[in-house]
């Protein structure tokens, strides 16, 4: 059966915000270093008690290099958050290249997972944190939300169509999409208590295994 295509289109990509830098490679590189700096201090300082002054400490930078990269808290903030939805895009497309539907459909929960552990703390920043964000920002953070849902829509959907996991309509498949999504932050909010019980990858298996349970 033909494939319908699944298509990824994440906002701006940190082109939303301005830099003095003309090598994107580097902005890329050097904006990840304050992303993964400012998700620390805000966890461990809280958002008004963390200064950009902090994070070019955090981040190895002056506070002039700094400003070449970011103009203020609020765009380190938004890039925090994008940070997360850009990871989730290039492990979901990594697995969107699977022979059939139903691995890889397993495959890109697996990745959204790993992802979602591994930025635990930028995923509880998000939430903290994006209510101090113009309203342009936030509704670009909901956009790629919806869009990262809306890929594993279409792939179960797919699936559906396929044969994998027949019967499966739009309504339900829109509320397991939205269900990955929730389960695959779960790490970020509850690994207080489920890392006494399991290991990073244990967790992501169990989950992806009750998924495609609940999905069959």
């Amino acid at each position: 059966m033909h494939k319908k295509n699944i298509n990824l289109n994440i906002n701006s990509k940190f082109k939303g915000v301005p830099t003095q830098i003309k090598n994107p490679e580097l902005v890329r590189k050097r904006r990840r270093q304050i992303v993964d700096a400012t998700a620390r201090l805000i966890v461990e300082h809280g958002y008004h008690k963390t200064t950009t002054r902090m994070i070019a400490k955090e981040a190895g930078f002056s506070i002039g290099s700094l400003y070449e990269y970011v103009r203020s808290k609020e765009d380190v903030l938004y890039l925090v958050c994008e940070a997360i939805h850009i990871e989730a895009e290039r492990e979901i497309k990594g697995a969107l290249a699977g022979v059939n539907s139903k691995g890889t459909l397993a495959e890109m929960v697996r990745g959204y997972f790993r992802v979602c552990c591994n930025m635990s703390d930028h995923i509880l920043l998000l939430y903290q944190s994006t209510q101090y964000l113009p309203s342009h920002r936030k509704d670009q953070i909901l956009e790629n939300e919806r869009c990262i849902i809306g890929i594993f829509i279409q792939a179960l959907q797919r699936s559906s169509d396929e044969g994998d996991f027949p019967g499966l309509d739009l309504k339900s498949a829109s509320l397991i999409g939205h269900d990955i999504a929730v389960l695959g932050q779960m790490w970020a909010f509850r690994r207080w208590s489920l890392a006494k019980q399991f290991s990073i990858d244990d967790f992501i298996e169990e989950q992806t295994q009750i998924i495609i349970r609940l999905v069959s």
